[in-house]
């Protein structure tokens, strides 16, 4: 083979390899980057529907459908709720029955396929939980951004921010003991929600630009009358949620932060995230690059909102060592290093965003001690 012909071959193979690397890259991050809200969290196994029974549902066993706790169960067409896994009752080798709660929408059906999800209430506040609220407008960057209002007595008002893979049905878990605490809540959607208007690049970008969708309704609770806001956020809403207490200028309204499963290392949970998307490993580190190449995402912008030494207000973190998309490793040194406003209430058993529905009892319980005095 003549030189130039040679050379002009490997070229030809280089930006073919490039362009392919550039595609994997790209097929990766859309994982993440482009999941749509609402949808089951990644890892999450489908379990078959095996029987129904009078307050009672057959699921095919395996370690997510033997977790302690109360969990929505989402398939076609269906919402449902189920509680513990019954005793007293018989279990095959393959199986596992567990208490039926409700079925919230559609029904339930032998050989049905469903998904476990920490979002256990679809609707409004109305409809699931017969709670009275008013539909309100929080003025966003890019447009105006749906949000729900349950009005209470006291000045002080908690921002509700769901986070990757639910929407903000999913704070309706402990909306029921906010209402008995008579605090306001305030339920906003953000870019990318229904409801709310798309981002700009059709990305999601883990919390980084979001983040300013909760200072706007920061903003929004400060003009209506709140004296203070608490930010209960979970998963990417919990790092929104951070990144507003450090760089809102209206972070002296901020008295308190609640972090339920934070991400506080995008790099690992877009990888966590791929990966449990059935992306092949080797393409994981392509994500991570292609991720921030495509939406300007940035470690040095969370490592900045979570810096122990910035921390400035009472914080409470829910996480434990079984989320598999967040490592609750960086919870665990925010709370070391600032013992004197960080409190670590550890849960174990729990995936992804559910600390609440492992033990909703002892959650709330925890949460009221650290409310009250904060309101």
């Amino acid at each position: 083979m003549r030189p130039a012909t040679a050379t002009a071959a490997a070229v030809t193979t280089l930006i073919g390899v490039g362009a392919a690397a550039v595609a994997a890259g790209r097929y990766a991050s859309d994982a993440v980057l482009k999941a749509p809200p609402g949808r089951s969290l990644p890892g999450e196994p489908r379990l078959t529907v095996h029987a129904t029974a009078a307050g009672q549902v057959t699921l095919t066993r395996c370690l997510a459908s033997l977790r302690p706790g109360t969990y929505g169960l989402q398939g076609p067409g269906v919402h449902a709720v189920v509680g513990p896994v019954l005793a007293g009752v018989q279990h095959s080798p393959d199986t596992v029955v567990r208490r039926l709660e409700r079925v919230e929408r559609g029904s339930l059906e032998a050989g049905g396929r469903v998904r476990l999800t920490p979002q256990l209430h679809v609707g409004t506040p109305a409809d699931a939980l017969g709670i009275e609220y008013r539909d309100v407008e929080v003025s966003g960057e890019f447009g105006p951004l749906s949000a729900w209002f349950v009005p209470a007595a006291r000045p002080t008002w908690i921002i509700t921010v769901h986070g990757f893979g639910t929407t903000r049905e999913h704070p309706m878990n402990v909306m029921p003991f906010l209402h008995k605490q008579r605090v306001p809540v305030l339920d906003p959607a953000y870019r990318g929600d229904e409801g709310a208007p798309p981002p700009v690049d059709g990305l999601g970008h883990l919390g980084d630009s979001e983040w300013r969708d909760v200072d706007a309704a920061i903003r929004h609770a400060v003009r209506h009358g709140a004296e203070r806001v608490i930010l209960h956020g979970w998963s990417t809403g919990a790092a929104m949620a951070l990144h507003a207490a450090a760089t809102s200028t209206m972070r002296d309204r901020v008295s308190g932060l609640v972090l339920d499963s934070p991400v506080l290392d995008w790099e690992a949970t877009l990888r966590a995230v791929a990966a449990a998307r059935r992306i092949p490993s080797p393409l994981l580190p392509l994500a991570v690059r292609a991720a921030q190449g495509r939406t300007g995402l940035h470690g040095d912008r969370l490592r900045e909102a979570a810096d122990p030494r910035g921390l400035r207000v009472p914080t409470l973190l829910f996480h434990g060592p079984d989320d598999h998309l967040a490592p609750w490793g960086p919870s665990r040194e925010l709370a070391a290093r600032r013992p004197d406003l960080v409190t670590l209430h550890t849960v174990r058993h729990a995936p992804h965003a559910a600390m609440w529905n492992a033990d909703p009892r002892r959650y709330e319980e925890t949460l009221r001690r650290f409310l009250t005095p904060l309101m």
